[in-house]
This record gives structure tokens, sequence and C-alpha cells, in this order.
């Protein structure tokens, strides 16, 4: 499920930061009486302006070296410019914050959350310096992908079309029925991790849970055993070349009865993201759980519905059919 982001680079973020220090201090002077950020607006213009320049000068595709120099030079110099603005507004925001010596606590949470800005924005402005400067590759652990949504990923489907999603993946237990019984949002974790933990918790809530079939990513060798302790079937395919037990255990009518029923779960994933799963409008990661479960509640209330207008509809063709038959009479 996607968070609503827009598209991640350090740039941009760092302009995501910016705005909103300048908003915050300006509001929270305003609030206090307290002068110098009366051009607030203009400020934040002002940094935007520098952040289109950063942002539009590309490298150059001539095969000439000297060309390529002057290209280069350009884009480290708009960059420069970039962050030394970011610094000079960052430094007078915590001259004002220093200066400030409200009780109030409004004002207090205000300037926790100015602080937290700032940092975003130093860390942006780290990175900017040792990308662009130094050429050094920023490591994927170290990057945030939204300052607002924090616990937004980069999800990598591998998929044709798809490069990347920015969100949080989900994992659904759905029964024969078509309900959903139980989900995890996922953060920070793969499908292996996460394989026994959602058994278990759905074994607690439907004791009656005997077999269930899963996907190729579920797969290590630990997870194949604790699942057999858990359940009568584990239907769960292994990755690389199969030994002769194994081979003769997934050859067997029973896994692949199971696995051509698996196939089910993907007309659910596509009713969930018609249902809400696609992008999370809410905020926070409280907000993003609670968008998921309401998307999985509403999709097990149209799964119910469908049963209850089809058994309506089976009723109603009965007596139709009563009405039809041909009466016969005896003398």
């Amino acid at each position: 499920m996607e968070t609503d982001v827009h598209y991640p680079t350090d740039i941009n973020l760092l302009l995501d930061a910016m705005s909103k220090v300048i908003v915050l201090i300006m509001a929270l002077c305003d609030d206090l009486g307290v002068c110098g950020w009366r051009k607030g607006v203009y400020n934040i213009k002002k940094v935007k302006r520098y952040f289109r320049k950063a942002q539009q000068l590309k490298r150059s595709t001539s095969e000439d070296p000297r060309k390529k120099a002057i290209r280069e030079q350009l884009i480290i110099g708009a960059h420069v410019a970039y962050v030394e603005l970011a610094e000079f507004f960052i430094e007078r925001a915590r001259e004002t914050i220093s200066f400030i010596s409200s009780p109030d606590l409004m004002a207090h949470l205000k300037i926790v959350e100015i602080q937290r800005y700032i940092a975003h924005a130093e860390r942006q402005i780290d990175q900017i310096r040792r990308r662009v400067l130094e050429g050094e590759t920023i490591l994927h652990h170290e990057k945030v992908f939204s300052i607002f949504e924090e616990h937004t990923e980069w999800i990598s489907k591998g998929k044709a079309g798809v490069s990347q999603e920015l969100g949080l993946k989900v994992c659904v237990v759905k029964d024969q029925f078509g309900f959903l019984l139980h989900h995890r949002v996922m953060q920070k974790e793969t499908d292996d991790q996460i394989a026994v933990p959602i058994i278990m918790e759905t074994k607690e809530r439907f004791p009656e849970l005997i077999s269930c079939s899963f996907d190729k990513g579920f797969h290590s060798p630990k997870n194949q055993e604790d699942l057999a302790e858990i359940l009568d079937q584990v239907v769960l395919p292994r990755k690389g070349k199969l030994s002769a037990i194994n081979k003769e255990i997934e050859n067997s009518e029973d896994f692949k009865a199971a696995r051509r029923k698996h196939s089910a779960i993907e007309s659910s994933i596509n009713a969930l993201e018609n249902h809400g799963l696609d992008r999370c409008l809410d905020h926070a990661i409280h907000g993003f759980k609670r968008y998921v479960g309401l998307a999985v509640l509403a999709r097990n209330i149209q799964i119910l519905g469908h049963i209850l207008q089809q058994k309506q509809l089976q009723r109603l063709q009965r007596i139709e059919n009563k009405q039809r038959k041909p009466l016969r009479a005896a003398l």
C-alpha cells in the first residue's frame, strides 16, 4: 500500500524541511510577537528558486570533456548555493528559538516540531554535500523517503512498468470462502520473517485453521519446520533445485490442488486495492494501519453482502419457479 508522498530526492526533501521550518517559525513569532520573520513567504519562494535551479541542471551528454566539466561545475555551484541558503535560514531559526523563553506549553511543542524539521534539513544537507561535492553514493539504509510519512519504505517488486513503489507491504490471509482472516502491515520486514508469526496469530483467532498455501517468497528451511508444527498441511514451495523427497511432496495431488487454488488471492488483492488498499491518505503509521484495517473490513463486508444477496436471489428464483409450474386437475 502506497503512502501519499511525492518521489523523494535529497534536494526536494530539503525543500520540504525548509518550508516547514520557515512556516512554523513564522507562525510561532507571530503568536509571541517576536520580530524577524515577517518576510517568511518571500523566504520560502527564495528557497524554491534555488531548488529549481539545482533541480533543472542536468549532466552534459556531450563527448567534449570541457563541456562536461563546465556543466559539472554549474551543477556543483547550484547545489552549494542552495545548501548555503538553507544553512543560513537554519541558523536564523536557531537564533530566534534561543531568544524565546515563553512558559506556554503550545509554544514549547512548536519549538520541538521546528527542531525536528531542522534535524531533517541537516541530514539532507549532509547527504547533498556527500553526493554532489564528494561523489559519494548514499547507502540505502541512510535514506529517508518522506519527512512527513517517515514510515515510508522503498519497495522494488521487479515487475514490468513498476520499478518501485513508496509505502509499506501488507500481508493478508484469506480463507476458502473469500473472507480475509488476518492482515499485517510489514515495517522493515520480509515475507520469510512474518510467515510463522502471521499464521500463529491467525491460528489463535481461528483454531480450526489446518492448512495454508504460501508464495515462494515465504520459504526458509526454518519456516518449513515451524509451520509443520502449527498446521496439518503446509503448502510452501521451496526455492532452488528440489531434492527427491521435496520433489515428491510438491508433485503430490494435495499439494498441486492447493497451489491451483492459491491464485484466488490475487483477485482479493485487486479487490482490496479498489476498497482503499491502494494509497493511504491518512497520516503517520497509526493512520496507515487504521486505513489498512478499514480496507480489509470493507472487503469482508462486501463478501458478506454478496453472499446474502445471492441467497435472496436464490429464494426469489425458487418462488418464481413454483409459480410457473402448470396446474394439473383430476376428475
